[in-house]
């Protein structure tokens, strides 16, 4: 009798098992299609709320991907084989429309853009707009255009720093 039982329970388990397998109750999620071409924000058309500075110290680097790669080169312009050090002033934009991050923060030189606050640099910088009282302003920085230097027989990448407080800790 413990024996049937146990059989039964065994059976009705592996009916149940193969019942959820066979109806697969967890479909994927469908994905919206990706864009033809990546997600950019447009430099908006306002003046600065701000300038912020940290006294040339140029410690906040920019997150740039691949594709901004000659965007920066030209930025650099002409600089041999030593490393480009050129200055521009950066225009930060608070992203809210960016599909991606919810807080980004772009970042665009000569009206170009060049790459993102880092996320953690990003909530920081925000957190700083708050504290100004002018959240979701547009502020402006000094920044320089950085690398590009010859080594190995190849060129470097080249990054954006910025002249402001450190964001990340």
């Amino acid at each position: 009798m413990q024996f049937a039982i146990s059989l039964l329970i065994i059976v009705a388990t592996a009916l149940v098992v193969y019942a959820i397998i066979k109806t697969n109750p967890a479909k994927p999620m469908v994905l919206p299609p990706l864009p033809a071409t990546p997600y950019e924000p447009k430099l908006p058309d306002a003046p600065a709320a701000l300038h912020w500075s940290d006294d040339g110290r140029f410690l906040v680097e920019v997150v740039n991907e691949s594709r901004y790669q000659n965007t920066l080169k030209e930025l650099a312009g002409d600089h041999g084989e030593q490393p480009a050090k050129v200055p521009y002033l950066a225009t930060l934009v608070p992203d809210d429309a960016n599909p991606y991050e919810s807080a980004a923060v772009a970042v665009f030189l000569d009206g170009r853009m060049t790459g993102y606050l880092s996320p953690k640099a990003s909530l920081a910088f925000r957190a700083n707009l708050k504290r100004e009282e002018i959240p979701d302003q547009i502020t402006t920085c000094d920044a320089q255009v950085r690398g590009g230097g010859v080594w190995k027989n190849g060129r470097l990448a080249y990054v954006v720093v910025l002249d402001m407080e450190t964001l990340e800790s």
